[in-house]
């Protein structure tokens, strides 16, 4: 990642309530309904708890949540039961659940395969699906117009074996030049030989591309391009641009791309020459006033072959008709009109800089060039010794009766504990299979994923101290990467203390977040929303002007709990016999 930008998250301040004072309990009833499910002998799931995901072999029937936001498309729930899948389960006015109809039935009888991974199936977009079948075959699917009867007709495109099993982590449609593609993201858990340390096993991410081929009247979908990225921990999320140009991933270990022999002899040469000492093509001071640089010239150059251009923001030095020896924007503007050069004796070129704006360091002189070198002087040096010593000490305590004492680690809750290792943010370009945006999250805990726009990447949610806020990625928008586009005040300190955790979600409108646990408990935490009465607080006598109140429903089943997603105004649970649903808001 050594040529990664480093960037950081900007919460937005307007989202955030310093003055929020907490969840109240609320008896309010919530309406719930019920559906049940076929029964099978055995199940298999894809499940996410505390950011892993879990793949289970099983041998006969196969059923999986996934409904992979498709509360944008009419608000269906899809699910695979006994080797078909059944989509758009419905409901009336009064929200009651209707029978499901089946859609799609998956054409190969998968009983006969001992070694197989619980099925997954991914929503492209509208009309498009891509399904894996859990023996390493992948297929996709045109539909049609998903929730319209009339127009939906779920077709194979294109179906072919891909190796070992794997389940469906992420997949985008989109059109370029006039084609269609489907970009789908392969998750799987593979055996490490090498691995003789650790675990004994490695996490790949495959970056499959299937494009639209038109030839002499044969119309069909292939495999256009293939990459593979390895990393040492499952991701908390993974997700392929919009566009398909590009991949995010976060991860607690890295992952980089599996490169073949040719890419890696090429890297090693070029990695040799980078390490290869070279001697700095120029040095600079500075002052507070002004900025200093020198340039090394060859013996034969003389005066007239020097030409040094000024602007306020900009320079260039030539040698010569050679091409510029340095050229590009300053880190910040200066007097152009009262900066000169001269030839020193020793056959080098010094040229100085009167700063613009006095007092601020330069901590680099041309803006993204690294051939230079910046010379500090013994009194700078001294300078910034004496600021940082306040922050030093030889002891570890030096004044324990000081007024702020240092903090005691042992008066945090346990709730308020990390992961020793932090995880980070990795943007990945598709063309040159690089790293260009990597964010240490630190703290920042991975709580969930959820997709507010369809065509927009998913978005994930974040804890930032007791808070959890939520990022919309922009791919198109380099300078804003990720976006705050909401937060769910103290829901970070809230899931920390719930030990029993499984599932975490909010609605795409933000109304709302909620989490489950293993079995029958729902806890819904609605945003604060204005009071129809007059309420004070009885410890400083003010008038409170609006409250977020938190409700709990109980399923009725002592069954697991397999599935849980959220829309604007209903709730979905799923266990192994039954799917529930639970009215949090009204609307349409």
């Amino acid at each position: 990642m050594a040529g990664a930008a480093h960037c950081s998250l900007q919460a937005k301040r307007l989202l955030l309530d310093p003055k929020f004072e907490g969840y109240k309990l609320s008896l309010e009833p919530l309406a719930c309904y019920q559906l049940g499910l076929d029964a099978g002998e055995e199940r298999g799931w894809v499940r996410r708890q505390g950011g892993e995901t879990c793949l289970h072999m099983y041998k006969k029937e196969c059923v999986f949540r996934n409904i992979n936001k498709v509360s944008h498309y009419k608000c269906a729930w899809p699910y695979i039961s006994q080797m078909y899948i059944t989509n758009n389960i419905v409901f009336s006015q009064d929200t009651a659940l209707q029978k499901p109809r089946e859609v799609f039935r998956l054409p190969t009888d998968l009983t006969a395969y001992d070694n197989r991974l619980c099925a997954s199936i991914h929503f492209s977009s509208s009309t498009w699906v891509t399904l894996s079948d859990g023996t390493g075959r992948l297929y996709l699917i045109k539909s049609g117009k998903r929730g319209n009867s009339a127009s939906e007709k779920w077709e194979i495109v294109f179906n072919e074996e891909l190796g070992s099993p794997f389940i469906i982590a992420h997949s985008v449609s989109f059109v370029k030049s006039d084609k269609h593609s489907v970009a789908v993201l392969l998750l799987r858990v593979e055996k490490d030989e090498l691995d003789t340390k650790g675990s004994g096993f490695h996490i790949t991410l495959e970056w499959v591309t299937i494009a639209e081929i038109s030839e002499e009247g044969d119309h069909r979908y292939d495999i256009f391009k293939r990459r593979v990225l390895q990393g040492k921990s499952v991701p908390h999320y993974a997700a392929i641009e919009p566009s398909g140009d590009g991949l995010m991933i976060v991860s607690y270990k890295p992952f980089k791309f599996m490169q073949d022999e040719d890419d890696k002899l090429e890297e090693n040469d070029d990695a040799e020459a980078t390490n290869e000492k070279k001697d700095p093509l120029y040095y600079w001071q500075q002052t507070e006033d002004d900025v200093t640089v020198t340039v090394h010239i060859p013996q034969d150059i003389t005066k007239d072959d020097i030409k040094v251009r000024f602007s306020p923001g900009n320079i260039c030095v030539t040698l010569k008709d050679q091409p510029p020896l340095m050229e590009g924007k300053l880190y910040s503007s200066v007097d152009h009109e009262s900066c000169t050069w001269i030839i020193r004796e020793n056959k080098s070129l010094e040229i100085s800089l009167i700063k613009k704006n006095e007092g601020p360091r330069w901590p680099e002189l041309i803006v993204g060039d690294t051939r230079g070198e910046f010379i500090m002087d013994s009194s700078q040096c001294s300078e910034i010794t004496e600021s940082l010593m306040h922050l030093t000490s030889e002891v570890m305590n030096p004044n324990p009766e000081k007024e702020n004492p240092p903090c005691n680690a042992q008066e945090l809750e346990e709730c308020d504990a990390f992961l020793e290792d932090s995880a980070s943010l990795s943007r990945f370009d598709g063309d040159t299979l690089k790293v260009t945006h990597v964010i240490n999250l630190g703290s920042n805990q991975y709580l969930f994923s959820v997709v507010v726009d369809p065509r927009e990447m998913p978005c994930f949610c974040l804890r930032h101290d007791v808070d959890a806020l939520l990022w919309q990625p922009h791919s198109d928008q380099p300078e804003n990467m990720w976006e705050h586009i909401a937060t769910f005040n103290a829901l970070g300190y809230v899931q920390a203390s719930k030990q029993d955790k499984k599932f975490m979600a909010c609605a795409p409108d933000y109304s709302y977040a909620a989490l489950c646990e293993c079995l029958r408990r729902v806890f819904i935490y609605r945003q604060p929303t204005p009071l129809s009465t007059v309420l004070y607080n009885r410890k400083e006598g003010r008038q409170v002007g609006q409250v977020a109140k938190q409700l709990v429903a109980t399923l009725e089943a002592n069954d697991p709990i397999l599935g849980f997603q959220a829309t604007s105004e209903r709730l979905f649970v799923l266990t192994t016999k039954t799917l529930f649903l639970i009215k949090v808001n009204s609307g349409n």
